[in-house]
């Protein structure tokens, strides 16, 4: 960069209360950019001067939240559609359905089995169905329910007696109840959506997430898998310019068998070998992303106990199947993200990983396992000599901690989410939201890692917590290590990108019951003002 005395700033931050999280400069007052970049702190720049000067009258100055595991066409589709998470009774979801017209499929958001009086059902689909082929999506994004028009047209292996994730009644017929592979079967019928519509929800999901600070987003799912939209859906981000980065995790379902020099050793890769790190600082190709297993509100995630409720979740696939993806993706070069929630699908994971570094030693490849929910105390030295990157979502336990707690018992609570085990063993955290299956904002879940406690005052695996910087740690500088990126984000200093976060008080020093209520007072990225609802 040239001499700063010839630089005429594109904006000064002064009278902040700047929180850098780089430990040589950790505070700061003053911010100077320059073509998106930060260029200095304090007197560095303090005599330089700038297109435009915005005094934040002490307000607080964090690094943009950096959100490793989200979906945000998912999240923006569910914002505009019929929800009935508000309802208690299976006559209540019935009520809002018979409102509603159209034609077409009718798709609900906000199904929780766990607080109706009653699983829905098919048969109670059908009394309000007029004909349209009803899909009512689990809050999980594992599971739903399907009318009996649904039911009819899925192909007769997916609904045989004993198939997995289909719910049967005590005469051996469907009830409408699928999960897993059973409902991608539904997902199927259904997709796949237009760029247009994707394009749409991807904005309405940005702005969720540009409100509560977030400037750098990982999409968990594009292509196919449980997640994908179209196998055009890539499309949909490069239709209008985007108000914030996003980094596309690829889904398995898109690697393909390659005639590569044998030297390579790449039996499947993606088109024209794209991989990790293909892009800009806009958008860019991240990790490959594959499921290995379900979700705990779906009762599919793969325990190597039961649940207290019975059950041990399931693999989603053929476990050999899953393996080769595994070993074919990171000889491609593929950072891999691991969808493992329960603790045997986590030991899937890391002995692929394992198997998948001794073939191919690759340094720092930095795996990542998405979601990392149950994590047994013999788990925790592996993913550190694998060098594995947990990417978890604190507010799963603030919003269902009770729930999980009740369906793991006392002794395998306090191994759901983990923080301080993670972090005493040297591991890098990752902070995410996996919205909208959570609510996405960064410091309700800080305030969960902090407290570990549920909303109904339940402290889950309370000896996890961790301290408020640390917190914040996992959704600045942790999250950017995740998504390779710590170069550019992460912290505030000379050098990385101009992304930032203006709140209302230092989540560090509030008391821990007040860091979700931490008010957003402004998000800027690249040295641009995208949310600002303060004015300044």
């Amino acid at each position: 960069m040239r001499n700063l005395r010839s630089v005429i700033l594109d904006l000064k931050l002064v009278g902040g209360r700047i929180v850098t999280m780089d430990p040589r400069r950790p505070s700061a007052r003053t911010i100077g950019v320059w073509q998106g970049r930060i260029v200095g702190l304090d007197d560095d720049v303090a005599d330089l001067p700038a297109k435009r000067v915005v005094d934040l009258g002490g307000a607080v100055v964090l690094p943009g939240f950096v959100d490793a595991h989200t979906h945000l066409s998912w999240a923006g589709r569910g914002s505009r559609t019929l929800d009935i998470s508000g309802c208690e009774r299976v006559e209540q979801v019935l009520d809002v359905l018979r409102g509603v017209e159209g034609t077409g499929w009718l798709e609900v958001a906000g199904y929780d089995h766990r607080v109706l009086d009653r699983p829905l059902t098919a048969a109670d689909l059908d009394r309000v169905s007029r004909g349209r082929r009803v899909y009512v999506q689990d809050l999980s994004g594992h599971s739903c329910v399907v009318n009996s028009a649904v039911l009819a047209e899925l192909p007769a292996a997916v609904l045989a007696p004993g198939a997995p994730g289909v719910l049967f009644d005590a005469d051996g017929r469907p009830t409408g109840g699928l999960a897993e592979s059973a409902q991608t079967a539904v997902r199927a019928l259904r997709l796949p959506y237009s760029i247009d519509e994707i394009a749409h929800d991807i904005g309405l999901g940005v702005r969720q997430c540009l409100a509560q600070g977030v400037t750098q987003a990982a999409e968990a799912g594009i292509g196919g898998g449980l997640i994908g939209s179209s196998p055009l859906e890539g499309a949909a981000y490069l239709r209008d310019p985007l108000p914030m980065r996003v980094q596309l995790m690829v889904s398995a379902d898109l690697l393909r068998p390659v005639a590569g020099h044998a030297d390579d050793g790449v039996p499947r890769a993606m088109a024209l070998g794209l991989r990790t790190g293909f892009g800009g600082d806009r958008l860019s190709i991240g990790p490959l992303k594959l499921w290995t297993d379900g979700g705990m509100m779906a009762r599919t995630a793969a325990l190597t106990e039961p649940y207290l409720t019975g059950g041990s979740g399931q693999l989603q696939d053929d476990s050999e199947l899953m393996a080769a993806v595994i070993l074919d993706g990171h000889a491609a070069g593929w950072q891999l993200a691991v969808h493992a929630i329960g603790d045997r699908a986590i030991d899937f994971a890391l002995d692929s990983i394992e198997e998948a570094q001794r073939r191919l030693p690759r340094a720092d490849a930095r795996h990542r396992i998405e979601h990392c929910g149950l994590v047994r105390p013999d788990q925790l030295d592996r993913i550190a000599e694998l060098g594995v990157v947990p990417v978890i979502q604190p507010t799963f336990l603030a919003d269902n901690g009770d729930d999980y707690a009740a369906i793991m018992g006392p002794e395998r609570a306090p191994w759901l989410y983990r923080g301080r085990a993670f972090l005493d063993r040297g591991i890098t955290v990752a902070g995410s939201s996996d919205r909208p299956v959570s609510d996405g904002a960064p410091l309700r879940a800080m305030q969960f890692m902090v407290e570990r406690t549920a909303a109904s005052g339940l402290a889950v695996g309370p000896d996890e917590a961790v301290s408020a910087e640390e917190a914040l740690t996992a959704y600045t500088l942790g999250a950017a290590y995740a998504c390779r990126l710590e170069h550019l984000l992460g912290s505030i200093a000379p050098g990385k990108l101009a992304d930032f976060a203006v709140v209302a008080d230092d989540p560090r020093s509030v008391a821990p019951s007040r860091i979700g209520a931490v008010e957003v007072l402004a998000t800027i990225l690249d040295g641009e003002f995208v949310h600002n609802p303060a004015d300044f």
